[in-house]
């Protein structure tokens, strides 16, 4: 595993204002996540985890401090090139599916790919590699109907992986899920980051989950512990 810092933060701290009164919900983190690592982020509810997890991933902006993900400094992006640079570096799994009903399981892993400039033949074999990476290759042209929970998840990680990010973002992504389908997508994440060498940053309440991370990190009101 390369020990360069994929994402870097310093000083970073985030607020939302209530009327006047300005709530800090990140208040001075700093830290370094490597390339190729597999990080869990703890920590009790409203402790800052899915904004953290959000500015990382370029969602939401930072009130002050820098922060640095993947060669870019977000902070000095304007809105348009913020987007184009998570649609290149980033996907997101929800601990919601997100799926669309009425699309079939490869067509709901080609969305992201219809902003791009691939024909159709690529997309379709990307399609194919990201449902075959996660083992849903026979699966291509059920809706989400006809799949469990465990596997509509492993379709919304094949969404995430076919655009071939630079970082997954999993938010609760066993959170909706029993135990036994928990264990494969987390057996699949740890596969991704393995294999594949993803870096991947998972927010969970779960202890489970969280051991099946490299690293653990803890936040507790804005602050790593």
């Amino acid at each position: 595993m390369s020990s360069q810092a994929i994402v870097s933060l310093r000083q970073l701290r985030k607020s939302y204002f209530r009327g006047h009164i300005e709530v800090p919900v990140l208040d001075g983190i700093d830290l370094d996540i490597p390339n190729a690592s597999f990080e869990a982020l703890m920590g009790p509810s409203g402790s800052g985890k899915t904004t953290l997890l959000n500015l990382i991933a370029g969602i939401d902006r930072p009130t002050s401090g820098t922060l640095t993900v993947a060669g870019a400094d977000l902070s000095k992006m304007n809105e348009s090139k913020l987007a184009d640079w998570r649609a290149a570096n980033i996907g997101f799994i929800f601990q919601s599916y997100n799926l669309i009903p009425v699309l079939t399981a490869a067509q709901n892993v080609e969305l992201p790919l219809l902003l791009t400039k691939l024909n159709k033949k690529d997309r379709s074999e990307r399609v194919r590699t990201a449902l075959r990476i996660v083992g849903l290759e026979e699966r291509m042209k059920h809706y989400p109907r006809e799949l469990s929970g465990g596997q509509e998840q492993r379709v919304a990680i094949a969404r995430a992986l076919v655009s071939d990010p630079t970082i997954l973002v999993a938010d609760e992504p066993t959170g909706d899920l029993d135990r036994k389908s928990a264990d494969e997508i987390l057996d699949l994440l740890v596969q991704l980051n393995e294999k594949f060498g993803k870096t991947i940053i998972m927010v969970t309440h779960d202890p489970q989950a969280a051991d099946r991370a490299k690293i653990k990190r803890h936040l507790n009101k804005g602050l790593l512990e």
